[in-house]
Formats: structure tokens, C-alpha cells, sequence
């Protein structure tokens, strides 16, 4: 199944499984990729996809839908194609092609405070990670409904946060996890300090909010 990698300066923020006919991105919180950027237009632009062709098509965009660094109206995907809208990058996937890519955790931090999808919810819990210092990671819920539930960090990328608030990535690199700010107006704190789309390492008992969420870095 073709799918769509998001990623702004390097970073994997969302990943999204084309399952429909037609997939719209665009700022708006109704789009089923929402981009939460200045330089991206209500309803920037479309995928739609028929049998096993998948187009990309400009919805008359402010500042124009563009595919591997040339501006577009309507251009079929192929496999490994980039379109990028303001600073995103959106990586076209042929799942058949790259059964070998790592898949991006996502937990979403809503109303009933942190919870995970069906998808990272499946993941053994033996899964978790080990970095070169030989120690696991996992983030624990310290606020909210779901306070006191712990959840390993078993993906390079997991992006926590409430889409259009506050969301965050975090990276697993060889030495170690680091943090980002990735979307939204109010910006994450790190022991209390405000993180921007900078990397900033993490360490263990280091506590994140968000979204009115409070998480604990946890590192064994």
C-alpha cells in the first residue's frame, strides 16, 4: 500500500497510509494531512489515487505544490518522489518497493491525555530499543488519564503531541534520543525550557509537556 513520509529539516514528524481515492494536505484540521505552516494554504493541494497510480494536484495554492524541486499542477507519483509544500518534504512510498522502511510510531496526546494507535499498541514489548550505551528508552505519562503508563520508544522517529497545538519528534541516533519541535503555535519545554526545531539531546529523567501532557524521558 503507497503511503506518505512527512518531514521537515530532516526530521519525520507523520507518516500516512493512502487509503482512499483521494487524500487532501493542507493547514485546515479537516485534511487528512494536516500541515500546520504559514506557508501552507487551507486546502494546498490533493492526492488522488486510481488503481495503483497515485497524482499529486495543485489546489491553486498560495505558494505552490512542488515535485522534486519543480513546480507542479497535477504530476503522477512515482516511487521516491519528493513534493514538497513551504519547508515539508512528503515522500512518496510504493510499500511493496520498501518493505525494508522503518515505520514511524505516532502517539497522540488528546483530551484524555496520551494515548497510541492500534499500530504502536501491537508492538512487543520486548521491542524497545537499545543505543550504543547498551539502554533502552520509553516515554512515561506523568498527567491526565493516562498517567503512569509507559510507552518505549521502539521507532527511530515518535512524534507525541496534539496536531495543530504543540507536536514533537523524537529521534533515536546512534548515541543516544534527541527532541524537536516539529508543529504548532505553542512550542514544547524541556524541564521547563522551551524547545524550538532545533535537536536537543535528551536524558534520562528529563520530563517533556505538551499539549498539556507532562511525559517522562526514561532511559535504562
Amino acid at each position: 500500500m503507497p503511503k506518505m513520509i512527512v518531514s521537515i529539516d530532516g526530521v519525520v514528524i507523520k507518516e500516512v497510509q493512502l487509503t482512499k481515492d483521494r487524500t487532501s494536505l493542507g493547514r485546515r484540521p479537516y485534511n487528512d494531512i494536516v500541515i500546520d505552516n504559514l506557508a501552507v494554504s487551507g486546502e494546498h493541494a490533493v492526492l488522488q489515487m486510481s488503481g495503483n497510480e497515485v497524482f499529486v494536484e495543485d489546489l491553486n495554492s498560495t505558494n505552490g505544490t512542488y515535485l522534486n524541486g519543480k513546480a507542479v499542477k497535477k504530476q503522477q507519483l512515482n516511487n521516491g518522489d519528493t513534493v514538497e509544500i513551504g519547508k515539508y518534504k512528503i515522500k512518496y512510498v510504493n510499500e511493496a518497493a520498501s518493505a525494508g522502511f522503518e515505520k514511524t510510531m505516532i502517539i497522540k496526546a488528546g483530551s484524555a491525555g496520551l494515548v497510541a494507535p492500534a499500530a504502536a499498541a501491537a508492538a512487543p514489548a520486548t521491542s524497545a530499543p537499545v543505543d550504543a550505551a547498551g539502554a533502552s528508552a520509553a516515554i512515561k505519562v506523568m498527567s491526565g488519564a493516562a498517567a503512569g503508563r509507559e510507552v518505549a520508544l521502539v521507532k527511530v522517529v515518535t512524534t507525541i503531541g496534539k496536531p495543530g497545538v504543540a507536536v514533537a519528534a523524537i529521534t533515536r541516533r546512534p548515541h543516544g534520543f534527541v527532541v524537536a519541535h516539529v508543529e504548532g503555535d505553542n512550542k514544547p519545554t524541556l524541564n521547563g525550557t522551551h524547545i524550538g526545531v532545533e535537536p536537543v539531546p535528551l536524558k534520562n529523567g528529563d520530563v517533556l509537556e505538551l499539549a498539556g501532557t507532562q511525559m517522562q524521558f526514561v532511559q535504562r
